[in-house]
Order: C-alpha cells, then sequence, then structure tokens
C-alpha cells in the first residue's frame, strides 16, 4: 500500500539530484524554443522550416545523446562500489568513443540533408530547413564533449555543474539570437541561418566550460588527471557500447516516430506544420525537464543496485515514477488552460494559433503515459537493463505510434489531431511494459536465492 511518508525520504534525496538535471535538461530544449520564438517573428515559413530542420535533426541528435547516457550507470555503479580508478577509464574511453560516434552520424545525416526537397514538403519551407540544418550538424562536435562530460558527471551524482554550465549556455544563444536573427549593434539580419549561428556558439561556449570544470573542480579533478593516463581501452570501449547501444536505438525509436508526425503533419499544409512545432515544442520542454527526474531515477538507482539494496532500488525507481507523473500532469493542465495564450509567443498568424490550440490539447492527453513510459525507463537504464526495452520501444513506437498516426489521420481523416492521437497509443503502451519491467527484475533481485548480479537480457 502506498504511503507518502514511506516515499517521503526517497522524493527528497530524489528531487535533490533530479532539480540540477530538470533545469539542465530545461536548457537543451531552451535553446530549440528560443530558436522556434524568435523565428517564428520573422514569417510562418521560417518557422515551418525550423521546425522541419529540427524533426531531422533532432532523430540524430536524440540518438547520440541516448548513446552518451550509456555511461552514467556504468560510473555509478563504479562510485557506489568505489572503484574510482574504474571510473577514471571510463570517462577516458567515453570521450574517445563518443567523439567518434558523433562525427560519423554527422558525415550520415549530412547525406540526409540533400534529400529534404524530396520529403514532400511545401518548395517555400525547405531552402530555410537546409539551411538551419546544416549548421546544427557542426555543433555535433562540441555535443560530443559536452554530453561526455555531463553524463560522467551524473554518474557520481553531481549535477549542479551541468545545470549552472547549461543556465550560461542559454543566456549566450538567446542574447545571439537577438543580434544575429534580427540585426542588432550594426550586425546583418540574418534570420534562420542567424539562429543556427548563436546555437552554435553556444555550444562550442558550453563544451569548452565543462572540460575546464572537470580538472578545477574537486569533485572531477582527481578523475579527470587520472583520465588523461588512462589509455584507450578495447574492452571499455565493448562495455560501454553494450549499455549505449540499445539506449541510443531506443532514443531514436521514439524520436523518429515524433519526426515521422512532424513529417505526416508537413503533408498537411505548411500552416498546420507551423501549428504543430508550437505544440511539439511545448511538449519538448514538459518532456525534457522531465527526462531531469529520469537521470535522477538512472542515478539513483544504478547506486542503490550497485551497493545492493534492492528494496531501496525499488523505491528510488517508483518514487522517479509518482515524481514524473505529478509534474507531467501539471504540465498538461497548464497547457489546456493556456491553450489559446501560449501559440501568441511563436506568432501572430491567426490560423496557425487556431490550429496550435487544438494540437495544445492533443499534448495534454499523453503527459501522464509520457511521464510513466520515461521514468521506468530510465530506472531500468540505472539496473543496466537496456536490451529487452529496447524491443518494447520498437513494438510501442513502430508497431503502435506511427502505423496509428498514419491511419487516424490521412484514412479516418482526422488530420493533425490524428496523429497526436497515434503517438498517444504508443505512448502508452510503452508506459504498461517499462513499467512492469522494472518491477519484475527487481522482485527477482529480491528473492533470497536468486543471484543479485542482474544481466541485462
Amino acid at each position: 500500500m502506498y504511503s507518502f511518508r514511506k516515499y517521503l525520504p526517497f522524493y527528497k534525496r530524489n528531487l535533490k539530484v533530479a532539480f540540477p538535471v530538470m533545469v539542465t535538461q530545461a536548457g537543451q530544449v531552451v535553446v530549440q524554443l528560443a530558436d522556434n520564438i524568435m523565428v517564428g517573428h520573422v514569417g510562418t515559413a521560417e518557422l515551418a522550416g525550423v521546425s522541419f530542420a529540427n524533426a531531422i535533426f533532432m532523430i540524430g541528435f536524440v540518438t547520440l545523446i541516448g548513446f552518451s547516457q550509456g555511461l552514467t550507470p556504468l560510473v555509478g555503479e563504479s562510485y557506489a562500489k568505489g572503484q574510482h580508478q574504474r571510473a577514471s577509464q571510463l570517462l577516458r574511453n567515453s570521450f574517445t568513443l563518443n567523439l567518434l560516434i558523433y562525427l560519423a552520424a554527422g558525415l550520415l545525416l549530412t547525406g540526409v540533408g540533400f534529400f529534404m526537397p524530396r520529403m514532400g514538403q511545401d518548395p517555400q519551407v525547405v531552402p530555410f530547413a537546409q539551411t538551419y540544418y546544416f549548421i546544427m550538424l557542426v555543433s555535433l562536435i562540441p555535443s560530443s564533449v559536452f554530453f561526455s562530460a555531463r553524463f560522467f558527471a551524473d554518474g557520481l551524482g553531481d549535477t549542479r555543474h551541468a545545470m549552472w554550465i547549461t543556465v550560461a549556455s542559454n543566456i549566450l544563444n538567446i542574447f545571439l539570437n537577438w543580434l544575429l536573427i534580427f540585426g542588432h549593434f550594426g550586425l546583418p539580419a540574418l534570420g534562420v541561418t542567424g539562429a543556427a549561428i548563436a546555437t552554435l556558439i553556444s555550444r562550442f561556449f558550453c563544451s569548452g566550460i565543462f572540460v575546464a570544470v572537470l580538472f578545477k573542480a574537486r569533485t572531477f579533478s582527481q578523475y579527470a588527471r587520472e583520465a588523461l593516463t588512462e589509455r584507450i581501452d578495447r574492452q571499455t570501449i565493448a562495455a560501454i557500447s553494450r549499455l549505449s547501444l540499445p539506449i541510443a536505438l531506443s532514443s531514436m525509436l521514439e524520436s523518429t516516430a515524433f519526426s515521422f508526425a512532424v513529417i505526416m503533419v508537413g503533408w498537411i499544409g505548411k500552416v498546420e506544420l507551423a501549428a504543430h512545432q508550437i505544440a511539439n515544442s511545448l511538449g519538448q520542454l514538459s518532456f525534457m525537464v522531465a527526462c531531469g527526474i529520469g537521470a535522477a531515477a538512472t542515478i539513483r538507482v544504478s547506486h542503490q543496485f550497485g551497493a545492493g539494496r534492492i528494496d531501496d532500488t525499488l523505491m528510488a525507481g517508483r518514487a522517479s515514477v509518482h515524481m514524473g507523473v505529478f509534474y507531467m500532469f501539471a504540465c498538461g493542465l497548464l497547457f489546456v488552460l493556456l491553450r489559446n495564450v501560449l501559440p501568441y509567443a511563436y506568432t501572430s498568424d491567426p490560423e496557425v494559433v487556431k490550429y496550435a490550440s487544438r494540437l495544445i490539447v492533443m499534448l495534454s492527453l499523453y503527459q501522464i503515459s509520457d511521464a510513466v513510459q520515461l521514468t521506468s525507463m530510465a530506472s531500468l537504464r540505472g539496473l543496466k537493463d537496456t536490451k529487452r526495452p529496447m524491443l518494447y520501444a520498437a513494438m510501442s513506437y513502430y508497431g503502435i505510434a506511427i502505423p496509428s498516426a498514419y491511419l487516424f489521420a490521412f484514412v479516418f481523416g482526422i488530420g493533425p489531431e490524428g496523429v497526436w492521437l497515434g503517438l498517444l497509443l504508443g505512448l502508452s503502451v510503452a508506459a504498461v511494459l517499462f513499467y512492469r519491467r522494472f518491477h519484475r527484475i527487481c522482485r527477482e533481485a529480491a528473492k533470497p536465492e536468486t543471484n543479485f548480479v542482474h544481466r541485462p537480457r
């Protein structure tokens, strides 16, 4: 039976870890939010172009972030066991591996950009999309450095440094947007190009600052110095890859489902696509902040599991689910109440505002399912269980969400709302599967006759 008093210590400890990550995660999406809001006041075609570019870019970007996240539970387990040299070894090898993976992905995504004119979008939208997209691809280089440092720090349970660095980076990004999009202090008004350049500069800034922090801050300096003397080790690379690849693929499956939704809405029209981007960017804001709760779940679960405390592992995971549901429910309620007001932050086009207000209602409906699937999957990562959840993600997003979205939108003629209904169905199935999986593993590990070490399946 649920007892608030029983869970209260876990809420407090989870929140202590989660709050800085929530701010950091919000910062990641604020970059896009600022671009969308400022570009939206340049024109509807420009806003739709940035929306389309981000739909393609985010497939790769979210996948790469997912790959980097595999470092956190490995470092968390090493930290809980007092294996500090192992943590330094993981830091050195993850930096090298992430840089190579991000560069390879950037080359692949460059080729994808040349096919944008053949993806059925409005001809006015594509030039803006390609301009923004190709500049954003360059930002993958500093991003590989930032996420290597950040997810290592998360594994140690230190989430505050990433928060402050991200806040500073976002302030810089918004200021540069103001300068470069609209043209101030004698600079030319670059529009979409200016938004992309501003984001690129801010990402180089935050990655450089984080590297400096690794060597200067007391929490990290010993690990960073020792990492310089560690060699690139095939076994360590393999250990990171075995955990990271399923996480990356799961992230890709979810992000492509939402990106395909953008493309499908683009088939309907540029006004609908611009409206979809408004609702989608609000959804990304609530989701990315909730990812802070998920990141805390991974950290807390990995620490408890690494120390052999199975009951506390289960409680930490459940507490994260409770916190995620509460937060996302509040977001959904706020979205509904402000559905006729929020779109004006992006555009003054009355048609776009009308469509966006309807889609915001659809957005609010799937907030709880999104919270459960997010926090449950994050808890599974803390257990280093990634392969089975990847299969669940494939079934939920590719087997249910995408086909349902197309069926509701075009076969049943519901339109953009039908796309969102399909996403809701897929997220709900994922939530049930991930939550049950986490409970089953914890129950098995708690049995006296069960070997404590869980081997991912």
